[in-house]
């Protein structure tokens, strides 16, 4: 049994295909998703999104967004970004978290709106590591 599943982000459709199933990385928890589930709409956190097609798992880097399991069973997520682990730059990921850290350490203010835009932005980064990171190591 299959459901189709799309990923899109502003600047493009990452994927659309039929796939066995689906985990996602909500507010709530992770939660995997499979044929028949119930319809659902939730939102993303940044983190891992994988997806099971045969035999082979494929795994992204999400930085958040909505996951819409729909009542004929297709999942559409709409993602703010979403890379392929492949389609990562390990070491532009880690200079941009470094960068966030660094900005982060000094921010004074921690209820500052920009202390809360840097610790999204760490989260993002050390999630697209994460998912390079498995896929293959830095040169």
């Amino acid at each position: 049994m299959h459901m189709h599943f799309q990923i899109i982000t502003p600047e493009r459709e990452v994927f659309s295909d039929e796939i066995d199933q689906i985990s996602l990385m909500t507010e709530d928890g992770e939660i995997t998703v499979l044929p028949h589930h119930i319809p659902l709409v939730t939102n993303l956190k940044p983190g891992e999104l994988r997806y099971k097609k045969k035999t082979e798992e494929i795994t992204l880097a999400v930085s958040g967004g909505f996951g819409v399991v729909r009542p004929n069973g297709s999942v559409i997520v709409l993602a703010d970004t979403a890379e392929h682990a492949h389609e990562i730059d390990l070491k532009r990921a880690e200079e941009a978290r470094s960068r966030a850290a660094k900005l982060m350490e000094e921010s004074r203010n921690k209820e500052d709106i920009n202390y809360t835009s840097l610790a999204l932005k760490l989260e993002k980064e050390l999630t697209r590591l994460r998912v390079g990171n498995r896929y293959r190591k830095l040169p």
